[in-house]
């Protein structure tokens, strides 16, 4: 199952990795927040975070498609259900995926979309017939599967999609609550905000607006008071990562990488492009060689480096256990 990358999305790899590691920490706080509030007597309580179970289904356009599925997939799989009305196939498959949707809890979420009235999403997926599925993780998109197909079958490649989204994205879905049915609806129940909301928003604004020294900042002051704020550690290192390669000329910083194999800074300056084009074990493991062949110093710089790279993707990656593992080899 291999993804490629939405080209009307605008989405890059690093764009994919941050909003990844975002979403997975906001989703560990939010059950960690669950489960110290069940502990204290309040597991009536709807998560911070919740969604209906009728949000796991949703009708999706081409206005919305940015909304409802690109940015969504940050938080969880979404499942792309290609269909129309005169669909006899389509009729027998919707509704499994939906049920199949439903069961999963959170871990997926399904958005149809009527071909007939969204030619031009039909058009940029390549569909040539329906019904068609795919999903979307991190903003890229995986083909799944064309025709109605067994359940069992399609069990097994949710299966695969869920695993996929925690192991290469760190992407472990939303929290789903049946008691927020009737909140919802109601218009009421809103979560409250936590004590840095207002300040992580803050540094969210930042980055989208290019002010990166404003999203250090604000990062850092979260930092200040509450240094295990996983959020904010995790947002600073992508920041920080942002503002080093922002003025680099791509084209010189990898001839002098390749002229130097030796040189920390050029091998460092090199990583920090690898990552941000996505390359993730090209950066780790231009790091590792790097610490193979220096000492003192500049070989504490380069695993210095190394380690805040880590921070931008995020400790539970395979990419970065790995990575760790043959950083030690080299070290000890």
């Amino acid at each position: 199952m291999q993804p490629r990358n939405m080209s009307m999305s605008g989405v890059v790899d690093l764009a994919a990795v941050k909003a990844a590691g975002e979403a997975k920490a906001k989703a560990e706080q939010a059950r960690a927040d669950a489960a110290r509030q069940a502990a204290q007597g309040g597991g009536a309580a709807p998560a911070a975070g919740a969604v209906p179970p009728s949000a796991l289904v949703v009708d999706v356009d081409e206005a919305g498609f940015e909304r409802d599925v690109l940015q969504l997939s940050a938080e969880v799989p979404v499942v792309l259900d290609f269909w129309a009305e005169w669909c006899q196939p389509c009729k027998q498959l919707s509704p499994l995926l939906e049920r199949l949707v439903t069961e999963a809890n959170g871990r997926l979420v399904l958005a149809k979309v009527d071909v007939d009235a969204n030619q031009m999403l039909m058009q940029q997926f390549q569909i040539q017939g329906i019904p068609a599925v795919f999903a979307v993780v991190a903003g890229q998109v995986l083909p799944l599967f064309q025709g109605a197909v067994p359940e069992q079958q399609i069990r097994e490649t949710f299966a695969q999609l869920v695993q996929v989204a925690e192991e290469r994205f760190g992407i472990i879905g939303i929290e789903v609550d049946p008691n927020a049915e009737g909140a919802v609806q109601a218009g009421s129940a809103e979560v409250p905000a936590g004590p840095y909301d207002a300040l992580l928003e803050a540094a969210v604004v930042a980055l989208d607006a290019g002010d990166l020294g404003g999203a250090v900042q604000a990062y850092k002051n979260v930092l200040a008071d509450d240094p295990g704020n996983t959020e904010a550690k995790l947002g600073l290192a992508q920041a920080e990562l942002l503002a080093r390669v922002q003025h680099m000329n791509p084209q010189a910083v990898r001839a002098a990488a390749a002229e130097n194999p030796r040189d920390p800074a050029a091998q460092i300056a090199a990583a920090d492009l690898d990552l941000v084009g996505g390359h993730v074990e090209d950066a780790f493991g231009r790091l590792v060689d790097t610490v193979k062949v220096t000492f003192g110093d500049d070989r504490d710089a380069v695993r210095v480096r190394l380690l805040e790279l880590f921070e931008v993707i995020g400790a539970d990656d395979p990419r970065v256990t790995a990575a760790r593992t043959a950083l030690a080899r080299v070290l000890f």
